[in-house]
């Protein structure tokens, strides 16, 4: 998929965890897992609100896109 989450390099960043930040958020430390991992689908922009307020970031420090590969 062309979009990339970069929530470890933000969580690295803030030196948080992942529990830490699901609390923050209010999220479940395995949904937020599926969207650290780029198995998500969609993110809510409520969720998305409350992972830049706990980061104190940008939505484009979280998402980012990437050209997919040249098929070959």
């Amino acid at each position: 998929m062309p979009i990339v989450v970069d929530i470890d390099v933000m969580l690295a960043r803030r030196k948080m965890s992942v529990g830490t930040l699901a609390d923050l958020v209010g999220v479940t430390p395995a949904n937020l897992a599926v969207l650290k991992n780029g198995r998500a689908r969609a993110v809510r922009f409520s969720t998305l609100d409350a992972l830049c307020e706990a980061l104190d970031c940008q939505p484009g420090d979280l998402l980012r896109w990437e050209a997919p590969a040249p098929a070959g």
